[in-house]
């Protein structure tokens, strides 16, 4: 069979065997179309049956989580943790509490979390995990109850050497830290089976700021490469919260100047320049929605619909708050507008449309699975930090996170160029991910 028979029929056993998540057959599809040249060199893997064995996760988890609410009412939540690849280290991906979640977003997010690991150059392997649950409009109480419940079971399948969550959507320190001090009080064990930890224990400095620091490095590097930097750049940031705060706080670092921001109900337009203290405020202490912005700050603009966030001017677009935020037309109005460069904060912020409008347009593209990996290089490295009883400075942990983000955009332009596809880093990342663990598989044997 040719490279292209063999990815069509791995994509229909997919679609057979999971008919309702389409989110994952998207992720699968995206991987898997890039992969031709690959297929074509290394006939090895289709003897071995990788794409086949890569898409079936190793072990998938799904269990009820019962809950007290204040007024002494039960509820019951699902909770999931997909254990998706291992071949090159434990599991490692966050955990996601959102109305949204479901399997088919927790394969998706796991199957891209095992190459964006994979591209670190960090021994860790793919998982991802959540729950349906909505902290939204809880109360601290009822937080808690919740993580520990949810704890009082996942603790069975995760461990220092096995499964490694961290935060995502929904799950920040405060959840990381209920769900911790449960998981400790059942197993008597004080090791390193969380990341994104409170620095009292065993946290590490540069983690909060490590996804949205780590996306402009690598933008940074991907200007840089083509003749650009990010001084005196306009900048759309979706989203308003850990990775958009952070990616934002970053780019006026660099020169660029932030003039919007978003979260699900709406977007803010400063054209003076977003207020990110403000924006800390509203978000990590009072906890409100962005359109308390411009309370603060009358010359600002809210406008309801996140999605119109796109059809304003500018250079560079971070979409940094969900999949598929970005479909072929709001890429449309981002290209019409003159963006130079998108760089995607979000796990597959971008839809397949939107992606070929920019890959068709010149547009400089940085693909979240190496884009935004920073979060998770640094949680590798809170994992190291606590396997070795110590603890780096900011300055040092963020100096390691730049080099490795300096490193993923040149291990994947460089995957691009030996496999015929060069300036696509799309295609670069995908490769340069697969290869890896692919080989890692094929030394193991069929396991």
């Amino acid at each position: 069979m040719t490279s292209k028979e063999v990815i069509n029929k791995v994509m229909e056993e997919v679609k057979k065997r999971d008919p309702n998540e389409p989110e994952f057959h998207q992720a699968v599809f995206e991987v898997f179309e890039t992969l031709k040249p690959v297929i074509e060199k290394h006939p090895e893997f289709v003897e071995a049956k990788i794409l086949n064995r890569m898409v079936e996760p190793e072990r998938q988890v799904i269990f009820r989580v019962p809950w007290v609410d204040d007024q002494g009412r039960v509820h019951v939540n699902r909770g999931y943790r997909v254990h998706f690849n291992s071949a090159i280290g434990p599991y490692k991906g966050g955990l996601r509490f959102h109305p949204s979640v479901n399997l088919g977003i927790i394969k998706f997010l796991g199957f891209e979390q095992t190459f964006k690991n994979s591209l670190t150059g960090l021994p860790i392997g793919g998982g991802k995990g959540g729950s349906d649950f909505d902290p939204k409009g809880k109360s601290e109480q009822e937080i808690m109850r919740f993580c520990q419940s949810f704890m009082t079971e996942l603790y069975r399948y995760v461990g220092a050497d096995v499964d490694v969550p961290a935060g995502d959507i929904g799950v920040g320190g405060r959840e990381v830290g209920y769900m911790y001090g449960q998981y400790k009080k059942i197993t008597t064990l004080y090791e390193g089976v969380f990341t994104g930890k409170g620095l009292t224990y065993g946290g590490s400095l540069g983690r909060t700021q490590a996804t949205g620091y780590g996306l402009l490095y690598f933008l940074n590097e991907m200007l840089k490469e083509n003749g650009q930097n990010l001084d005196g750049k306009t900048v759309l940031v979706s989203g308003s919260g850990n990775v958009a705060v952070y990616a934002a706080e970053k780019a006026r670092q660099l020169g660029a100047k932030v003039v919007a921001m978003s979260d699900s109900n709406g977007y803010v337009f400063d054209p003076e320049g977003i207020k990110l203290d403000t924006v800390k405020q509203i978000k990590e202490v009072e906890r409100k929605r962005i359109k308390t912005y411009v309370e603060h700050h009358p010359a600002a603009q809210y406008h309801e619909g996140s999605k119109g966030i796109w059809s304003l001017k500018c250079d560079i677009a971070l979409p940094c708050a969900t999949q598929n935020e970005i479909d072929g037309e709001a890429a449309g109005k981002l290209v019409g507008n003159g963006v130079l460069a998108v760089a995607e904060g979000a796990n597959m912020p971008s839809t397949p449309e939107a992606i070929k409008v920019f890959q068709d347009n010149k547009i400089l593209f940085g693909p979240a699975k190496a884009a935004n990996a920073g979060g998770v290089a640094t949680s590798a490295l809170e994992m190291s930090q606590n396997s070795m009883r110590c603890s780096w400075t900011f300055e040092e942990v963020d100096a390691k996170l730049k080099n490795i983000m300096v490193s993923i955009y040149r291990r994947v332009s460089g995957a691009a160029g030996e496999y015929g596809c060069a300036g696509d880093l799309a295609a670069g990342a995908n490769i340069a991910g697969f290869l890896k663990v692919a080989d890692a598989m094929m030394a193991q044997g069929v396991v």
